[in-house]
């Protein structure tokens, strides 16, 4: 039976939007931006804000779980928007800011315990279809913050999060000193299996003396943000790892796609292990609030567009493009922080960096 809502969209359109991938569908369909900002605004009108004393009575807390008040804001009260599912029967619960739109995951995960989400053969997921078209992601994320990671000649980076090795093994062949940190013991054994130069090691930057002592140029979070239950003190870490005119890159899932107000709890940002959603919007307090100077965006228009492998037409890329520009930036973020005034000043006249 056909839904409602599909008759609907068969009326409006007919047919000669199937053969566009639901990814890029609300972006290339006339007037589907605009309704879906509206369907956003019209929830969060209607989602009660509740205390979190009443919101811990609603929910039973799981052997590894906490309970959170926002992270960014300090805020306790709550508001309830999404309750993920997937394979294998697990099952969270999406909150947000009622202050700031922070979006997280509450219960959370306690940070003692968040070994245990990838202490399982983590690795098999990081190198199977997951990791298919991995480095292409890589190159073009690179590509679109040239010049900083066109030579690493004379360089360190830090991988942090650095699975399997991927990216490590592309850092190494730019000529960056690189080495990685990862908290899968069986990633970290097929990254050094893979690795010439850089080196991975298992634990977090303070177990590793080398990697402690800081100094570093670059700092990268592939898909990893989204996966930190502590992130004010994971990112003053990261800040006080960077040397003068460092900077720090990542690429998380962004709060604010069209794709999230569409798809609500079947958006492909909620996947198991994720347990926080940052945004253009509640990045900067986060930032702000562990002593970094700028950030700089870019958008995200989705691999296969920016690769040129689009099955679109001219016409549909264009108004792809230029609606995630209009709208959230794509379904991932893409951003660049700048560790202090100097790292503002060298890049500075190259990309976009908006002051904190």
């Amino acid at each position: 039976m056909i839904s409602p809502r599909r008759t609907v969209y068969r009326l409006l359109y007919g047919t000669r939007y199937d053969k566009v991938p639901w990814g890029q569908r609300v972006y290339v369909r006339p007037g589907e931006r605009q309704v879906r900002e509206f369907q956003w605004r019209l929830l969060l009108r209607r989602a009660p804000v509740i205390s979190l004393d009443d919101y811990r009575k609603r929910l039973p807390l799981g052997e590894i779980e906490e309970f959170l008040s926002c992270m960014m804001c300090g805020e306790s009260r709550q508001q309830p928007l999404f309750e993920p599912t997937g394979g294998k029967g697990w099952r969270y619960h999406v909150v947000r800011c009622p202050s700031c739109g922070f979006l997280y995951r509450n219960p959370n995960v306690r940070p003692e315990r968040l070994g245990d989400l990838y202490a399982n053969s983590y690795s098999k997921f990081l190198t199977g279809d997951y990791a298919e078209n991995r480095q292409r992601r890589y190159r073009l994320v690179m590509e679109s913050f040239t010049p900083v990671f066109d030579d690493g000649t004379g360089r360190r980076l830090l991988d942090f999060g650095c699975g399997a090795g991927l990216f490590l093994e592309l850092a190494e062949r730019r000529g960056f000193d690189a080495v990685g940190v990862d908290l899968s013991p069986d990633s970290v054994h097929q990254a050094n299996e893979r690795l010439q130069k850089a080196k991975a090691y298992f634990g977090a930057p303070d177990d590793v003396p080398e990697i402690a002592a800081g100094g570093f140029d670059v700092i990268t979070l592939w898909s990893v943000l989204a996966h930190l239950p502590r992130p004010l003190e994971d990112f003053a870490t990261f800040r006080r790892l960077l040397a003068p005119g460092g900077v720090l890159m990542i690429l998380t899932v962004n709060a604010r796609s069209l794709l999230l107000k569409a798809y609500g709890s079947k958006w492909s940002g909620f996947t198991k292990n994720h347990l926080m959603f940052y945004s253009s919007k509640t990045l900067p307090a986060l930032l702000r609030q562990s002593g970094f100077a700028g950030v700089a965006y870019a958008p995200h228009y989705g691999d296969t567009v920016e690769a040129g492998t689009t099955r679109l037409s001219p016409e549909l890329k264009g108004r792809l493009e230029r609606n995630v520009r209009r709208a959230d930036g794509g379904n991932m973020m893409r951003a660049i922080a700048f560790a202090d005034e100097e790292a503002v000043a060298r890049w500075g006249d190259k990309l976009k960096i908006h002051k904190l």
